[in-house]
């Protein structure tokens, strides 16, 4: 692994850990095995190394997403890629999805808050885009793309984190078709 990466790989973890606040450059930079001026010739800062590493790790998600949101007509369909698309990701990023977990909700005050809100606007976006494109065969949910996106979103990450934290089995189809069925009954009631 190159030092650029295991910098990364380092922040990843102390900020999943412990959060951004209480990750400091000198424990990135040890857990890392380099010196601080290391840490600012590729990132600059801190700040530089979090917006990379959510640039670096978003990117896969995002063509995951871009990738499953591309509506075939078949809404049921669609949600359920999408379901099984974001529950195979946190299961092969689980540190990097449970960061996001903590820090969607920071305030807009954090230094970290920008980078995180501009990786859950793209997300938002290729919902929104699946949800209106939707509207053609379910005139029903026509001017509710946003909310439908927004609440999918939030209950798939409800249940990421639940099975990140053990309670639930992310692998179980049982479990896929009872989230989406309760999805649905709400756009199709």
């Amino acid at each position: 692994m190159d030092t650029r990466s295991e910098l990364l790989a380092a922040a990843l973890t102390l900020f999943s850990s412990e959060g951004y606040d209480a990750a400091g450059v000198q424990r990135i930079v040890e857990a890392a095995n380099v010196t601080k001026p290391t840490l600012y010739h590729y990132f600059g800062s801190k700040r530089g190394l979090f917006e990379a590493l959510v640039q670096d790790r978003g990117e896969g998600l995002l063509a995951d997403v871009r990738q499953a949101t591309v509506y075939h007509r078949n809404i049921t369909g669609s949600i359920n890629t999408v379901v099984h698309v974001y529950f195979d990701y946190a299961r092969r990023q689980p540190e990097f999805y449970r960061m996001l977990l903590a820090m969607w909700f920071a305030p807009p005050s954090a230094e970290y808050s920008p980078a995180v809100r501009a990786l859950l606007a793209q997300q938002q976006h290729l919902l929104e885009t699946m949800f209106e494109r939707a509207t053609e065969d379910h005139g029903n949910m026509r001017g509710r793309h946003m909310l439908y996106a927004m609440s999918l979103k939030g209950q798939i990450d409800t249940y990421i984190g639940l099975g990140l934290q053990g309670y639930v089995d992310l692998t179980s189809n049982d479990l896929v078709y009872r989230m989406i069925h309760q999805f649905m009954h709400g756009i199709f009631s």
